[in-house]
């Protein structure tokens, strides 16, 4: 089919994209050697089944040219994000860790949780998995060191205000008095990094000095003092698990695979400590997958170690050593341990990832065997010719009649699809009459079916073009029997015959019964089906009324705008565009509204001073 493109590809480094039928992109890779490695694809060679699933799925191809490697992975990875392709890794995870952040750049340092790393002289440690073991080592660094948790810039020998609480409570030495030494403050603050970077015994043994000291002095409450802070280290040195002596800052990541899928376990080692763990789990990955998880794990982080340590080799990993050292700025190695105390972690890493497999794959059967149950259970209790294996839920949102708004989920297989989501205005119904208004959306969603199918047919449209041309199994509404009456008239009308159902609700709005043909059918309310119709019956109210708020919102920012001078139409839509809420623009400077698209300097004055001299 590709013949004659495949001899004309050019020998270059770059990106293919994979198309199906429906022009949908499907797939993205990077190639040293385009020519090779997609006339790969077409050989028919031993491929893993994922691989032949996309092959057969192929319709087209496209190639973008690149100047390198380095270009070629960069431009991967932002395709990936872009266009999310069904074959390839996509990774949802992408938040910052916290870091414990140490302000060694003032005169008298702070010790607090960031998630932004710096090169601004600070020392970091971390990132942490745990955010909760964060934010007990901050209290306990609190309890146990007078250290100030002010933002002033302080001097020694300045006083910029006078002690705050924390003083009063013996919590802090107030530098703020411009009093405090700051060779001594030091002291303390090396003693936390001390902390921080796990060397306990040392810290240890300075303390008990310390409290010898005073004891020999018969300072006595000063020397309790510090023999509560050496319990208190011993008991955190009792949680911490010592990887080795040798691994400093690392990550290690192992994966597992089968069949169905593939699982990454992530090891964040710090000063030679296990601080966290992460997994991920992807489904349909093809054989790019580690080199494509490595890049998109790191594109979103700040902290990159000077060491990533893999459990297998991948042929790929003097380019993403060379990304990995331009994002971080300098060296970073990525290695692949075969002995000694690194490869050991390696092992523990990949048993992990296997286990993970091993629970995945066992959550998910037991999911598929609960829905395929729930289905049945549905198909039986409402006598259903067929399984119900695409079903569309409705519901109408308005407060007090105004801003009616209709919305229509999918689940197909008993999971939501949430491409297939649609919401509507109510056009035709005047007040809070959900009967009528339930009726429309449903005729429009059903009319605007048959015209795509029409379409269809008559070759106007291709299968891409359709919206609404797929029909449903099982029509859900939520409400009872005049709802389903409303529904039911205007499909016999249309020459269809989609089975509806009703969704009762008890007096205190919960999911009660399900109203089919003329009777009540009370669900038990501990069964798989009950909790089943509850998240449909919730989803689809939580979708609609979603709908309604922002339109609400966005109609009553409109109505403010109108009575703003120098604001008109064109004006008033940038804003509403530009900005989310009132709010924004309340907040929001001259410069900031000056970005806004189509205004001057005039305008954003008249906006300013509008909102910044009237009580809203």
């Amino acid at each position: 089919m590709f013949e004659e493109r495949l001899k004309n590809l050019p020998e270059q480094p770059g990106v293919y994209i994979m198309k199906n039928e429906l022009g949908e992109i499907i797939y993205v890779g990077k190639a040293i050697n385009l020519k090779n490695r997609v006339r790969q694809y077409f050989k028919g060679g031993n491929h893993p089944p994922k691989v032949r699933v996309m092959v057969s799925n192929i319709s087209d191809f496209e190639y973008i040219i690149t100047n390198s490697e380095l270009e070629a992975l960069i431009l991967e990875c932002n395709l990936i994000k872009k266009y999310k392709p069904k074959y390839n890794i996509l990774l949802k995870d992408d938040k910052q860790y916290p870091f414990i952040k140490v302000t060694l750049n003032e005169e008298y340092p702070r010790v607090f949780v960031t998630r932004r790393y710096e090169k601004d002289g600070s020392k970091y440690f971390g990132p942490f998995t745990d955010v909760s073991a964060v934010k007990e080592t901050i209290n306990l660094i609190r309890k146990l060191f007078k250290l100030r948790t002010c933002r002033k810039s302080l001097k020694y020998g300045v006083e910029v205000d006078r002690p705050c609480l924390n003083y009063h409570i013996n919590r802090c030495l107030a530098p703020c008095t411009g009093k405090v030494d700051v060779i001594e403050y030091r002291q303390i603050i090396d003693e936390v990094i001390k902390l921080l970077q796990g060397k306990y015994d040392e810290l240890i043994k300075i303390l008990e000095e310390k409290m010898y000291d005073e004891s020999s002095k018969l300072n006595f409450e000063k020397a309790a003092e510090y023999r509560d802070q050496i319990n208190s280290i011993k008991k955190i040195q009792e949680k911490q698990r010592i990887i080795s002596s040798y691994l400093e800052d690392e990550d290690v990541i192992a994966y597992a695979k089968d069949d169905e899928g593939m699982s990454f376990e992530v090891f964040f080692i710090r000063n030679g400590k296990l601080l966290g763990r992460e997994n991920f789990y992807f489904e349909d990955v093809n054989e790019d997958a580690v080199s494509q998880f490595i890049v998109q794990f790191y594109e979103e982080r700040e902290f990159i170690p000077k060491e990533i340590l893999l459990s297998n080799e991948i042929p790929e990993v003097n380019i993403i050593e060379s990304y990995l050292t331009s994002k971080r700025g300098s060296k970073v190695t990525v290695k692949v341990p075969k002995r000694g105390e690194k490869s050991e972690i390696i092992e523990l890493a990949k048993k992990n990832a296997y286990e993970a497999l091993r629970n995945i794959r066992n959550k998910i059967q037991e999911e598929k065997l609960k829905t395929e149950f729930v289905l049945y259970e549905l198909k039986r209790v409402l006598d259903l010719d067929i399984l119900p294996k695409r079903i569309e839920a409705y519901d109408i949102s308005n407060i007090q009649g105004t801003d009616s708004v209709g919305g229509m989920v999918v689940f197909e297989n008993g999971k939501p699809n949430k491409k297939q989501y649609r919401r509507f205005k109510i056009k035709t119904v005047i007040g809070a009459d959900d009967f009528n208004s339930m009726a429309e959306i449903v005729e429009r969603r059903f009319k605007r079916g048959l015209e795509e199918i029409k379409n269809l047919l008559d070759g106007e449209n291709g299968l891409e073009d359709g919206k609404f041309s797929i029909f449903p199994d099982l029509i859900l509404l939520d409400g009872g029997e005049l709802q389903v009456k409303a529904v039911k008239r205007v499909l016999e009308e249309m020459g269809l015959v989609i089975p509806i159902c009703g969704m009762v609700k008890d007096d205190k709005h919960k999911t009660k019964a399900l109203f089919y043909e003329g009777r009540e059918i009370v669900l038990d309310r501990h069964s798989y089906l009950y909790r089943f119709i509850s998240a449909v019956q919730e989803e689809v109210h939580r979708f609609a009324i979603s709908y309604h708020r922002g339109l609400k919102a966005k109609n009553t920012l409109s109505s403010i705008l109108d009575d703003i001078p120098e604001i008109g139409k064109k004006r008033k839509m940038a804003l509403l565009k530009h900005f989310n809420s009132i709010e924004e623009i309340k907040k929001a400077s001259i410069d900031e509204l000056l970005k806004v698209d189509g205004m001057n300097e005039k305008a954003a004055l008249s906006i300013y001073n509008y909102f910044n001299n009237n009580n809203l």
